[in-house]
């Protein structure tokens, strides 16, 4: 596989990408492939969230589980789909939460979220592939070990960022984090079958008065 990856954040995981279980991880996609299995996203934008936001530009990090498992859907961002395709019910859910937050309304918003990824929202799946039509099939070849060394360093590298735990896959990668450097918020995940406990979470709006009281420009999350 080659590595599509924003050039900072290569060189920083350049040693993860030397380690045993990632090469293994890489043979076993290749193998795959090989048999005819369609993995999403495609191959150039499975490290999309790290192309559009390099390390030194994060904000924000909003961890979601795996990568939507429909044709079409999954570009490498996590609760994103490309422009055209119809909302998933949880990021319909999210739209919810972020109107009744601030105000406004993101009626006509499409699905794609690379407007939040440029301003700085790493928007990052645990798990960066899936087999077409299986969610987490690809939970168990090494992503986990992989993302959990992204978030380390970001929690290591970086000082005061904001991190969305939705969900308990999400909120199990809490020791990772360093709360006396970052804001942690956690809140049921945004998916219908959470039977609606992510409403009234205050995310968005803690986040952007956490962000505006350090002096760093808020994320206007309309985009």
């Amino acid at each position: 596989m080659d590595v599509k990856i924003q050039q900072q954040w290569k060189e920083l995981l350049k040693s993860e990408f030397e380690k045993p279980y990632f090469k293994a991880l890489v043979a076993e996609l290749h193998n795959k492939k090989e048999a005819g299995e369609v993995i999403y996203p495609p191959g150039n934008l499975i490290f999309n969230a790290f192309e559009l936001t390099p390390l030194d530009k994060v904000k924000v990090v909003i961890l979601g589980q795996d990568p939507y498992h429909n044709v079409g859907q999954a570009h490498g961002l996590s609760f994103s789909v490309p422009d055209g395709v119809k909302l998933p019910p949880s990021l319909k859910n999210i739209y919810k939460e972020i109107e009744n937050n601030l105000g406004i309304s993101l009626q006509g918003k499409g699905g794609n979220l690379e407007g939040w990824a440029k301003q700085g929202v790493f928007l990052l799946n645990a798990i960066l592939t899936v087999k077409a039509g299986e969610a987490s099939s690809h939970s168990k070849i090494g992503w986990g070990e992989f993302t959990d060394a992204v978030i380390s360093l970001l929690s290591e590298r970086r000082e005061g960022l904001v991190f969305m735990l939705w969900g308990n896959f999400a909120k199990n990668k809490k020791s990772l984090i360093d709360s006396s450097k970052h804001l942690v918020l956690e809140a049921a995940h945004p998916s219908p079958l959470a039977g609606g406990a992510f409403f009234g979470c205050r995310h968005f709006i803690l986040c952007n008065n956490y962000l505006t009281s350090r002096g760093i420009e808020p994320i206007d999350w309309s985009k």
